[in-house]
């Protein structure tokens, strides 16, 4: 029997009628499926040679509350960290025997969640192993905000963290309780990149995709190490830096409806998984002052033009496009693998959609048009992709509980 979260969130991030009846079905076991290529149509095409893959349970000792994260410090250690939505991040040996997982930082007295709010993000500084800084993303009611804050770990090995260590780097009002965002991670730049949610409802009642004085419905980029905002400042290459319109120099990128999760390659390329409104989800290959479309378009439809002084020849497409006529209604946006366990899929884009539980497999080799791969048909709920100190692959299923690992078949 699925938790009353697990509707919740499957039903507002898809923010479509209908898909109650799909949940069931994300959650069962995982099963291999013969790999096939579409188009962004989903139209099957020329293959490039059958893919194959599995997921196992990672650690099938443990099992976590609504797990939307999973991540390591790069401290040389072999711990890794879970986040679980209501407010808890673990931590743990990264051992298929571990029995237990100890509570790195519990902020549950902090956090409104429930359906898409909660604990949402985390991400350790660079420099983790000297400053002890690691940074996380969550909602809060009364007023009901996103609060994107710093925490100090006493020493780089502590198994635990004091709550009254946090210090706020910004903080911006959340219309609606669905459409948050709140993928925190740092970029190969050494900035802080944090994705949010156009502030909720459906169809962006608000234009925040769109209006650059906004918060929300973007990608924004800050320098943890300046002071010049207070306890941030702002990159010179921002796009906005400096701007006489009233714009937030935070920006990198806007014209996004959901971007629950998103990842840097080895290349430097920041993916975007988009969820979508009524027909499409999306994956974006974000650029530095990319506009990508959202409420005038959904992926490379028209949405809603109206009320938008925006010219569509500056509206920037995704790499990849899948409908919902199949039962995937919500992206999970992931990473292009780079471990060594299954060498079929280098560099290769995995992601899946949370709804039906599929993973797929996208390849591109000019960072424009790609061809998708189906690797399995029935993951789990699948709300986040992760990898461990050795670049192998990890999900987060929030049905179950479990982190599953992806391996050669």
């Amino acid at each position: 029997m699925l938790s009353k979260t697990i509707i919740a969130l499957t039903l507002s991030l898809a923010a479509t009628s209908g898909v109650a009846w799909m949940v069931a079905a994300a959650c069962q076991s995982s099963t291999r499926s013969n790999s096939v290529t579409l188009d962004s149509t989903g139209t099957t095409v020329g293959g490039t040679g059958a893919l194959s893959a599995k997921v196992v349970n990672a650690y099938p000792k443990l099992t976590f509350s609504s797990p939307v994260e999973y991540t390591h410090a790069n401290d040389g250690t072999n711990r890794v960290f879970v986040i679980e939505q209501e407010g808890r991040i673990r931590v743990f040996e990264n051992d298929a025997n571990t029995a237990s997982a100890g509570t790195y930082l519990d902020i549950r007295n902090k956090v409104a969640s429930g359906g898409e709010m909660g604990l949402l993000g985390l991400a350790f500084h660079p420099d983790f192993k000297k400053n002890g800084y690691f940074y996380v993303n969550y909602t809060k009611n009364n007023p009901r905000e996103t609060i994107v804050s710093r925490y100090k770990a006493p020493s780089a090995g502590a198994s635990q963290v004091d709550p009254a260590s946090e210090v706020i780097l910004f903080r911006f009002e959340q219309p609606y309780s669905n459409h948050n965002g709140g993928k925190v991670l740092f970029g190969p730049d050494g900035y802080l990149y944090v994705s949010t949610g156009d502030g909720g409802s459906g169809g962006d009642p608000q234009n925040n995709g769109q209006n650059r004085k906004s918060w929300l419905g973007k990608i924004i980029r800050v320098d943890v190490n300046s002071t010049d905002k207070g306890n941030y400042g702002i990159p010179a290459d921002n796009p906005f830096k400096g701007n006489a319109n009233g714009y937030r120099e935070e920006i990198f990128a806007y014209g996004l409806r959901n971007p629950w999760r998103m990842s840097f390659d080895a290349d430097g390329r920041l993916w975007v998984g988009d969820v979508g409104q009524n027909k499409l989800e999306e994956v974006d290959i974000v650029k530095k002052g990319g506009n990508y479309g959202w409420r005038v378009k959904e992926a490379n439809a028209d949405y809603d033009a109206k009320d938008n002084n925006v010219n569509a020849a500056d509206l920037l497409g995704p790499i990849w496009q899948y409908s919902h006529s199949n039962g995937d209604v919500s992206i999970t946006g992931g990473i292009v693998y780079r471990g060594s366990a299954n060498p079929s899929l280098r560099g290769k884009y995995i992601y899946a959609d949370y709804a039906s539980g599929r993973i797929w497999a996208l390849t591109t080799t000019d960072g424009k048009t790609a061809t998708n791969q189906e690797l399995m048909a029935q993951a789990g709920a699948i709300s986040a992709f992760g990898e461990d100190q050795k670049n192998e692959l990890y999900m987060c299923d929030l049905g179950s509980g479990k982190i599953l690992k992806l391996v050669a078949n």
